[in-house]
């Protein structure tokens, strides 16, 4: 058997000389996290978005070549290889492919994760089992007036709620213990996820009152005691979690904020000047890029007890409070399209579409 196809990764190649920034563009506009890295048509090496994000995190400029950021060790396949060999080493390594080189550096074939196990993407590296809290209690003011009716968690994405999706992504990963913070139609969303029969453990804690992103997370006092995520339950983020939870302990962060790179292209030319009106300098169409705060976390259980009772406290605060104190406050990039956020019309409408 022999699912090879040299000419199929044509659209994953970028040359060493193209900067981090198209890296990460290519890769979300065909949906994939590694690329084939060429010079000359020869083959120089492979860059994932792992590889990209622990460059970002190193504070490397987005304008940074690929080239200066490729590892020196990867794992190709030789032309005298058995088919057997190949497809271990992928499923040994989680290799969403893996090129065949030669000794002149040239690509005579390309095995595909997909083609060959008949699944999207690999697994997630590693399997972890911490709690995951899920933010439900808001209003979903910004989609009314669907929210009129159907609580914000309901709201289907496909043949699933949004609740479902958050539920699949974590599962993936090991996760089967969650814990929904509710308000507004909280025995809606009960009565709904009671029908479906879920196999996970599903726990509620309800805030009287509106508390904030943070606040209503002190009812958990005494309930959590190991580290956990958090995220709203208007997201959802497209990344092997147990990436961004090896970056939290071996930096031994009190929390780490999952953060979207956001572009934008500004369509004119912006001026610089000085403080008497003379040009400092003129860019043509500038693009600018930040990191957005995508509403997922991983905190330490001792930051429960930094959290006031009966307090309105929103997560950016407690996260403020901990930075001002020099605690350890991680940031972890995922790239753009990694981030699908549906806390609105135009980008629920956008994802359903999808």
């Amino acid at each position: 058997m022999n699912t090879g196809n040299p000419m199929n990764f044509k659209g994953r190649i970028i040359t060493k000389n193209e900067s981090i920034l198209e890296g990460l563009r290519k890769m979300d506009s065909i949906d994939k996290k590694l690329l084939v890295v060429l010079d000359n048509h020869q083959f120089v090496g492979l860059i994932s978005a792992g590889d990209i994000q622990r460059a970002i995190i190193q504070d490397k400029s987005l304008d940074t070549p690929i080239e200066e950021i490729l590892r020196k060790k990867i794992r190709v396949a030789k032309p005298d290889d058995s088919f057997e060999s190949i497809k271990q080493m992928m499923l040994d390594f989680r290799m969403e492919l893996c090129p065949v080189i030669n000794e002149n550096q040239e690509i005579l074939n390309v095995y595909f994760w997909e083609d060959i196990f008949l699944e999207k993407e690999p697994q997630p590296k590693n399997q972890f089992d911490l709690p995951v809290i899920i933010m439900a209690g808001g209003l979903g003011t910004r989609l009314k007036p669907i929210t009129n009716v159907i609580p914000k968690p309901l709201i289907p994405i496909g043949e699933k709620t949004m609740l479902e999706h958050i539920f699949d992504r974590f599962s993936k990963h090991g996760c089967n213990s969650f814990l929904i913070s509710v308000n507004y139609k909280a025995d809606l969303i009960d009565f709904y996820l009671k029908s479906k029969n879920l196999p996970y453990s599903i726990n509620y804690f309800k805030e009287d009152k509106p508390m904030g992103t943070a606040g209503s997370l002190s009812l958990l006092k005494g309930v959590i005691n190991e580290t956990f995520f958090v995220t709203n339950c208007d997201i959802l983020i497209e990344q092997d979690y147990s990436e961004i939870l090896d970056y939290h302990r071996t930096s031994k962060n009190d929390i780490t904020i999952v953060a979207a790179l956001k572009h934008y292209s500004i369509p004119y030319g912006t001026i610089e000047t000085t403080n008497n009106g003379q040009l400092v300098s003129l860019m043509e169409k500038p693009e600018l890029t930040f990191k957005i705060n995508s509403g997922m976390y991983i905190l330490e259980p001792n930051l429960l007890n930094e959290i006031p009772e009966n307090q309105f406290l929103h997560i950016t605060h407690l996260i403020d409070k901990i930075h001002k104190r020099g605690g350890n406050v991680g940031v972890f990039p995922v790239s753009e399209k990694s981030w699908k956020d549906i806390g609105e019309w135009e980008e629920y409408l956008k994802i359903s579409m999808e």
